[in-house]
């Protein structure tokens, strides 16, 4: 990579987190990955709000 293609690269607009993680998926064929990270996104939601408030109405779910 040399010093031009660097700074061209520099200059673009950032891309964000999700844009950038699809384009990994659909560059490298790593589609499994999607329902893991999903189901992970899930937990952590249950989780965050097991303990707030919201708990005592999502505890019937289960």
């Amino acid at each position: 990579m040399d010093r031009n293609e660097f700074l061209r690269e520099s200059e673009q607009a950032r891309t964000g987190i999700i844009r950038e993680f699809l384009h990994f998926l659909a560059h490298n064929k790593k589609w499994w990955l999607l329902p893991i990270i999903l189901v992970l996104l899930v937990f952590g939601l249950l989780l965050v709000l097991g303990g707030t408030a919201a708990g005592p109405f999502i505890y019937p779910l289960f």
